[in-house]
């Protein structure tokens, strides 16, 4: 009779839907990315094409793997002197969170540190006609939107920026569009994987366990079934 009772006991733990410790729950409020929703502000132009990660961040600053303080090394051969002084740059006075650049930025090495210069800058967007692969999958796994539009769109940003700095540019994730005045909108592309992971703050591991209360409830149910 004993062993009877616990094997419906144990029938009884198949067939009811369990939480895993890990829970969505859990991933909710333990998540650590930065969620992007609606980015609004004015832009800092930088027009160069093929601005590579050395350019980004140059290659005797990385010498650490915490990703905070990168920020202050942001184009430092741009900005400094061999001897620490500084020299007047593109950058000077430039303000806002939208980096716009040339064609084919972030090209040259893998380096992951060239992704969190940016963000710690504290830039959220990079608005360019095309990326380096590499940087572009950097930039997305460390909540920084690469937003690749057309060419003709972006002459025509560029053109509305040097004419108006203070121009104030709206990214809408949702909706995958970008608009200036003067300029219009148009859409940009992104995986949805990365798009979902972006509007909820999920890194990649957020992003799976935030399914696992379905694929073990999933797993009971089979297992259940079996019996």
């Amino acid at each position: 009779m004993t062993a009877w009772l616990a094997e419906q006991e144990h029938r009884e733990m198949l067939r009811e839907p369990r939480r895993h410790p890990l829970s969505r729950a859990t991933v909710e409020n333990k998540k650590t990315m930065e969620k992007i929703s609606i980015i609004k502000s004015t832009a800092v132009l930088v027009p160069t094409a093929n601005i590579d990660t050395d350019q980004i961040i140059p290659a005797r600053f990385l010498k650490t793997t915490s990703r905070e303080g990168f920020g202050e090394k942001l184009f430092y051969d741009w900005r400094f002197n061999a001897d620490g002084t500084p020299v007047p740059n593109i950058l000077d006075g430039k303000q806002g969170i939208i980096l716009v650049a040339g064609e084919n930025f972030g090209c040259g090495s893998s380096r992951e540190h060239a992704a969190w210069a940016i963000h710690d800058a504290g830039y959220r967007a990079v608005v360019s006609s095309s990326f380096a692969d590499i940087f572009k999958g950097n930039a997305l796994n460390n909540s920084l939107l690469p937003v690749q539009v057309s060419p003709s769109y972006l002459a025509a940003l560029t053109d509305a920026l040097r004419a108006e700095p203070s121009l104030e540019i709206t990214i809408d994730l949702a909706s995958q569009t970008i608009y200036a005045e003067g300029v219009g909108t148009e859409t940009f592309p992104i995986v949805g994987y990365k798009k979902e992971c972006l509007l909820n703050g999920y890194s990649d591991i957020d992003y799976l366990l935030a399914g696992v209360d379905d694929i073990i409830n999933y797993e009971l149910s089979s297992r259940a079934n079996d019996i």
